[in-house]
């Protein structure tokens, strides 16, 4: 348990200097006893650096890392699946919810099965994309604009048209 002698103290966010408030919620909890049990609701940064740094032999752990595996996998996503075309943005979105739905439906629960299993899935959708003649996703055509690229030039079109005030 995590027990500070000062507010100011508090582990994890000593040496940052990015963070100013460090987050620290102080809980009041009471155990079955009704004796007062001193806790702490802690910030998603401090927890990234808890599991990320934790012994991933301790199943709480184990699943953190996980959890913050697959969350930075997404985020990764999000930026690359802006520069897709649309068959192969769709083909991703299909691995990726078939990777989430086989790691769910086998309990996932450590870095190394959750790489392995987003392996396995990707080299079976690129096998069926094989197998029904389909054109594999890095031999089609680039689009030559982002998402977020051709979002900003509708938003100054609009704007030089006088509709966005």
């Amino acid at each position: 348990m995590l027990r500070p002698t000062k507010r100011s103290r508090l582990p994890l966010t000593v040496n940052d200097k990015k963070k100013k408030n460090n987050g620290f919620v102080d809980v009041n909890k009471t155990d079955t006893k009704s004796k007062k049990i001193k806790d702490y609701h802690l910030p998603r940064y401090a927890c990234y650096l808890i599991v990320m740094n934790g012994d991933p032999r301790k199943e709480i752990i184990a699943h953190g890392q996980t959890y913050f595996a697959v969350k930075t996998i997404d985020s990764d996503n999000d930026n690359i699946l802006d520069h897709m075309g649309s068959t192969e943005l769709i083909a991703n979105l299909f691995r990726i919810s078939q990777t989430e739905n086989v790691m769910k439906k086998n309990s996932v629960s450590t870095p190394k099965d959750a790489k392995s299993t987003h392996y396995r899935v990707g080299k079976e959708v690129r096998h069926a994309i094989e197998r029904i003649g389909g054109t594999m996703p890095e031999e089609l055509p680039k689009p030559e604009k982002s998402i977020l690229e051709l979002e900003a030039e509708q938003r100054k079109q609009i704007r030089r048209k006088g509709f966005g005030d």
